[in-house]
């Protein structure tokens, strides 16, 4: 699901670029530079995403620790267990007997020390990078026309199809996640980011 928002955030992003560029009267130069500055805004984007990404990362490990360490520091064991359940889905938490609940706080007593201060692994590294390619590349096929078509009027038609098409896409998948109806959340996520698009645009962004 964070990946679809990040990649739908990065889709606006750059509509916001396409949409607002006047057809009117536009020559090479002007297409050239819509077309930098939108590329300009998928990189700036995917470095912010990226970089977020990992201070989320950082975040989650210290407060894991802190979690830890108030568990073994506890001598109530309801007070452990309390912690425990907090870093639990709540429906899952609420099903886990008092005698599972003593069983994982043994468990993590017997861990070893994590590391102070908290640091963050490979795959969170790796993580912050697949996060910067997720924004920068599905944003691509809405800049590629105006690469391949010459005539900015039909690029821009082109380019705009694509958008609403990937649209469609990203709302089918948020909700086939999230348990709804793909095919609604499909055309509803056309019609909500459209207007976040002309909302932006229309707010000088």
């Amino acid at each position: 699901m964070e990946r679809i928002s990040e990649a739908l955030f990065g889709l606006i992003m750059v509509l916001t670029v396409t949409c607002s560029f006047s057809i009117g009267g536009a020559g090479e130069t002007e297409v050239r530079q819509m077309l930098t500055g939108a590329l300009g805004c998928n990189l700036a984007w995917g470095v912010i995403d990226a970089v977020m990404y990992w201070m989320a990362s950082f975040s989650a490990k210290g407060h894991d620790i802190l979690a830890l360490r108030a568990i073994r520091m506890t001598t109530d064991p309801k007070q452990a267990d309390r912690i425990i359940a907090d870093a639990m889905p709540s429906q899952i938490a609420s099903v886990i007997s008092s005698e599972q609940f003593e069983e994982m706080r043994q468990k993590l007593n017997r861990l070893p020390a994590p590391p102070t201060p908290p640091r963050l692994s490979k795959d969170d590294w790796f993580g912050g990078v697949r996060v910067f390619l997720i924004v920068v590349l599905v944003t691509l096929p809405v800049e590629l026309p105006f690469i391949w078509i010459h005539e900015a009027t039909r690029a821009l038609r082109v380019s705009n199809a694509v958008a609403v098409f990937m649209l469609f896409v990203m709302g089918y998948a948020y909700g086939y996640y999230s348990g709804r109806q793909p095919w609604r959340m499909g055309i509803l996520m056309v019609i909500v980011g459209s207007a976040m698009v002309g909302l932006t645009i229309a707010l000088g962004g």
